[in-house]
């Protein structure tokens, strides 16, 4: 027997479900890559601007800001979904609890004191957030975002509690509340996610001055005057009048990137630290070294 080729409109359905494939997962998946990006952006910018630098110098790709949005990311998603576990153990337990006609009026009493504590609370951190700017708790968006879920949360076991007559003319208005807090929620994780990664890219600043003595040591060489006039760098004349050699010493290496070599000079700081940027288009030479062996 012969094989029969498989049919047209087998082909095209064949298509059609991958494209369907693809229009579904394509939208989340660029989503999430431009969320890591800006991450990623939010903390080296905060960084490069603590050490009084702009993050375009450094001619960050799209892959370089996705890889250094992981640490801004790891730790949130991380409490994120211990968080989650911890609820649906709770959930579940009161739900037990439901199934008591007994329990009912108790769990209801309790869910409308949390719905009320919870809403309350986040309230009052939006208003010390707003009214206060400069002075709010770096994680106050995702406390905020706690009370809503929360309270929220009282909400519909209160309505679960009320029981099933209850709970039917509040369907349609219980979906609507559901995506408008999903949605404000959303917007605070986003912002308090930001704001960590801001405050991650400043104490990369910081452990920068504090630790600057562990960065790869350099030694610069090059055929003309670099006139590095930064603390604690040494210009030495390694060469002779006919072929003059300047070598730089005193130098860490902070990054290469962009077509630039980014140098801190030993003892550094964020009051009075300069960077040295030089051109890695080999018109200078640099010998890196392990910081240990100093």
């Amino acid at each position: 027997m012969s094989d029969v080729p498989a049919a047209p409109e087998q082909s095209n359905t064949r298509w059609q479900r991958t494209l369907e494939v693809l229009s579904v997962v394509g939208p989340p998946l660029t989503v999430v890559t431009a969320l890591l990006v800006y991450f990623g952006w939010a903390r080296t910018d905060a960084q490069a601007k603590a050490m009084g630098l702009d993050v375009s110098l450094f001619g960050y790709t799209v892959q370089d800001f996705m890889l250094r949005s992981i640490q801004s990311l790891f730790q949130p998603l991380a409490w994120l979904v211990v968080i989650g576990l911890l609820w649906l153990m709770l959930d579940r337990a009161v739900a037990r609890l439901l199934e008591f006609p007994g329990q009912r009026r108790w769990v209801q009493v309790t869910a409308t004191v949390v719905l009320f504590l919870a809403f309350a609370y986040a309230a009052v951190m939006w208003i010390a957030v707003t009214t206060r700017p400069g002075q709010a708790v770096l994680y106050a968006p995702f406390l905020i975002a706690a009370g809503l879920v929360v309270g929220t949360w009282g909400l519909r076991v209160r309505r679960r509690a009320a029981g099933p007559s209850a709970q039917a003319p509040r369907a349609t208005k219980g979906t609507l509340e559901g995506w408008l807090v999903f949605v404000l929620v959303t917007l605070l994780l986003f912002w308090g996610t930001s704001d960590y990664a801001q405050a991650l890219g400043r104490g990369a600043a910081v452990d920068y001055q504090e630790r600057s003595h562990l960065l790869p040591t350099a030694v610069v060489y090059s055929k003309e005057r670099l006139a590095v006039t930064v603390p604690n760098v040494k210009e030495e004349s390694a060469g002779s009048e006919a072929a003059p050699l300047y070598r730089y010493t005193g130098l860490r290496l902070l990054v290469v990137s962009g077509g630039r070599i980014f140098l801190l000079n030993d003892g550094w700081s964020l009051e009075r630290g300069r960077v040295v940027v030089l051109p890695d288009n080999g018109s200078v030479r640099v010998e890196y070294g392990n910081p240990a062996s100093d």
